[in-house]
């Protein structure tokens, strides 16, 4: 595994970091969740999405369905981008998004994400 890239987008005092890694195998999606969790202790939701040849997967981890995974893997679906998984971990900034604005933040960050790759 490989950290590829980072990013950092701010909504309503809600901070949304991206990590972006390149894959050698499916197990290191659990190396690179426990490794996040641990150094994000305060973190409130951890939603993302992998693509590895012919498989593929991702989560919204308790946000509303469909406003955090799905957008993560289109960005990697538009991008073709394969051996990779895209992580953002969200601190809670105290207000409420709604799905509207939290799927297109969850988007932002993916594609800021991707942006060196």
């Amino acid at each position: 595994m490989k950290l590829i890239n980072t990013s950092l987008i701010e909504e309503k005092k809600s901070k949304f970091y991206g990590f972006f890694y390149e894959l050698d195998n499916l197990e290191e999606i659990k190396i690179i969740l426990n490794e996040l969790k641990n150094n994000h202790k305060k973190a409130v939701h951890f939603p993302y999405a992998y693509k590895f040849l012919s498989t593929a997967g991702k989560t919204d981890d308790k946000e509303p369905n469909n406003t955090a995974g799905i957008q993560i893997l289109n960005v990697l679906d538009r991008n073709n981008l394969n051996k990779h998984i895209l992580v953002i971990v969200r601190y809670f900034g105290g207000t409420k998004l709604g799905a509207s604005l939290l799927l297109r933040t969850y988007a932002k960050c993916a594609n800021e994400c991707i942006k060196t790759k």
